[in-house]
């Protein structure tokens, strides 16, 4: 069985729902994530450049491991549209355990030891 400390919850925001679901399908084709959540549009207030801005943005909620989790940041970064996207990851402590189990089951095993 899998520990919940080997497993991270990593979310980001795209402009649009197309760009969401590409980023979406990547990372679990590739193992990167068992799972990501494409959440529904909402509506981001934020400082650039000096200036408030507002705009419509998709929320994506990618499930991972901590140990694949440089990877998974170059890829997004990859992919992503935007200058400085958003990459926030925080540590699963506590889950389903066999939740948990089939996330990390789910994902490539990494090559760094």
């Amino acid at each position: 069985m899998s520990s919940p400390e080997e497993s991270l919850l990593v979310w980001t925001a795209l402009p649009d729902k197309n760009a969401a679901m590409e980023l979406a399908r990547e990372l679990v084709n590739s193992k990167l994530a068992a799972c990501v959540h494409v959440l529904a549009q909402g509506e981001s207030v934020y400082v650039w450049e000096g200036a408030v801005q507002t705009e419509a943005e998709w929320t994506v909620l990618i499930k991972t491991r901590t140990a694949i989790y440089q990877e998974l940041e170059s890829r997004i970064k990859a992919i992503h549209p935007y200058d400085l996207p958003e990459i926030i990851a925080t540590k699963i402590v506590q889950g389903e355990p066999n939740y948990l189990n089939w996330l990390c089951q789910s994902t490539k095993q990494s090559t760094v030891y």
